[in-house]
């Protein structure tokens, strides 16, 4: 592939892969799948470039590049990406003048798109030894790729927490402080909880200063309409009391290892070694999906936030907006014409944006536009690297956004008022409470112990995760992060059910089962209990 193009529709970001060697008019004319075979034969052997990527794909795998990626990842591209994100979050926006706050805006704008930029930078470093370990692994075996990746478990620390090693020490330190534990427990008002700990003196306040510091500012969404953790200090102070209870996946990586011994017995003896390098290799990049986010543009697009809600606390203060938050809805340009008095959208318009913004979803929007994606091209008109590349590819995006026909479909005893079917991720049955998120804003409803009910969870989630007994969701496949995180954790996990949040009320008691795939609704919510009484 050439690359991908991107377009907004009605709100919504369409990509479009782009073939290499073909002329945009022919390739349109072949429609969405890929050219005929012999037309493949021939570009593979004859084009200049395509044969260059076929020799480099070679060179990939001969000197394991994607290990250079990692090395460059943690001593260049992070500490410059922290350097960077600490210079902007030192500036205040609330302090400047207006010229300045402009100046502010388009750097925090640039820095933003800076930081998305080097999150999907790494992409393929993180997907190909891990594609490449399922592919052959599952091949050889033919266990699950949810068993397979059970193997992953313990190797991607961050989906356990965001800023993890500060959040541990502060763990530590409140463990050993009886005095930080009396303050971490003060019923009242959340924000003055996380005030009192970094006002303490000692270990606490510096572990407590140490966290907030770096989690504060990060976006717990993808947008800058998402809020940061710091804006839910009510979330964040229920994380860390679960935090600085005992380890509850103190065991798990025991059972990888057990898990791991029964999966390498039943690997053939000759490809043993090779599955032993790939398990390692695929371990070895696997903290880099969670951290490329964490590190880069969830902290980018939360100080981003930061810069537009104190455009939108002066529009609103100049009633030019009903709700500050309505200023993630203005461009640039509309901002600072608003702001110097000059003639930019009345306060309605943009409330109407707001309104768009906040109740369109995906399921709102066609999943494609002209014609549906073809399948991927045949393998074997593919040089053997190459193959091995796109073996893993195909592995890979399959289990990350698999789409299962029977799942989320209740059978004919079953009812569908009561139950919800999916892809079991991980083993193990817990009751709770169901927690229905569709917003990064409904975090702060989260309460320890809590079912994660939410249509697909993503890196910033993970500030919440140790409050949960069992995540279910709409979307995503044994790759999903929610699939990531129910491993790290140790918890039930159930994705792909497709109307998990439709279905199962906010409130409600339910039994998740990470054996059987299935989430059963055990009793009603509490309110509309009380409403169907009245």
């Amino acid at each position: 592939m050439k690359g991908m193009t991107m377009s907004m529709v009605n709100g919504f970001a369409y990509a479009q892969m782009m073939p290499l060697g073909l002329p945009a008019g022919l390739a349109s004319r072949l429609g969405s799948g890929p050219p005929p075979k012999p037309v493949m034969w021939l570009l593979f052997r004859l084009h200049p470039e395509i044969r260059a990527r076929f020799e480099r794909c070679e060179r990939v795998f001969e000197s394991k590049l994607w290990r250079t990626d990692l090395q460059h990842w943690d001593r260049v591209d992070k500490p410059r990406a922290v350097e960077k994100h600490l210079a902007l979050q030192a500036i205040d926006p609330a302090t400047l003048d207006l010229q300045a706050l402009r100046k502010h805006v388009e750097r925090a704008r640039a820095h933003m798109s800076e930081m998305i930029t080097l999150h999907h930078l790494y992409n393929f470093t993180v997907i190909l030894p891990t594609g490449d370990y399922l592919a052959h692994v599952c091949e050889w075996t033919g266990v699950s790729t949810g068993e397979a990746l059970s193997l992953l478990r313990g190797t991607s620390p961050l989906a356990r927490g965001i800023a993890i090693d500060e959040l541990e020490a502060l763990a530590k330190a409140l463990r050993a402080s009886e005095e930080g534990r009396a303050v971490l427990a003060r019923q009242g008002h959340a924000q003055g909880v996380l005030d009192a700990l970094m006002a303490m003196p000692g270990e606490v306040g510096a572990a407590a200063r140490g966290y907030l510091d770096l989690v504060r500012f990060r976006s717990i969404g993808y947008d800058i309409s998402d809020k940061t953790a710091g804006e839910l200090p009510d979330m964040l102070v229920r994380a860390l009391r679960a935090a600085a209870e005992e380890d509850r996946g103190k065991d798990a990586l025991t059972a990888r290892d057990e898990k791991e011994r029964e999966i390498r017995a039943r690997v053939p003896a000759a490809h043993r070694t090779q599955f032993d390098e790939l398990l390692g290799e695929a371990r070895l990049v696997n903290r880099l999906r969670d951290e490329r986010g964490i590190y880069a543009d969830s902290w980018g697009t939360g100080l981003a936030r930061r810069a537009v809600l104190e455009v939108g606390r002066r529009l609103a203060s100049a009633g030019k907006v009903e709700d500050l938050e309505h200023a993630a809805d203005l461009t640039l340009d509309e901002m600072f014409a608003l702001l110097e008095g000059r003639t930019g959208p009345a306060a309605a318009e943009i409330a109407k944006r707001a309104l768009y913004r906040a109740t369109m979803t995906l399921e709102h929007a066609p999943p494609w536009l002209n014609a549906p994606p073809g399948e991927p091209p045949p393998l074997d008109v593919f040089p053997a690297a190459a193959r091995r590349a796109m073996k893993a590819m195909n592995m890979l995006m399959a289990d990350m956004t698999a789409d299962h026909a029977d799942v989320g479909k209740p059978s004919e005893t079953e009812s569908s008022a009561a139950r919800v079917k999916g892809l079991t991720i991980n083993a193990g049955v817990y009751e709770g409470t169901a927690r229905v998120v569709l917003d990064p804003a409904d975090f702060g409803r989260i309460q320890k112990g809590d079912v994660l009910v939410t249509r697909s969870t993503s890196a910033y989630f993970n500030v919440v995760l140790p409050l949960l007994g069992a995540i279910v969701t709409d979307r995503g496949g044994q790759l999903s992060h929610a699939a990531i995180v129910a491993r790290e954790y140790g918890i039930p996990g159930i994705v792909g059910t497709k109307e998990a949040t439709a279905t199962i009320p906010d409130g409600a008691r339910v039994r998740v089962d990470g054996a059987t795939g299935e989430v059963t609704i055990l009793a009603a919510a509490p309110s509309f209990v009380a409403e169907v009484a009245l």
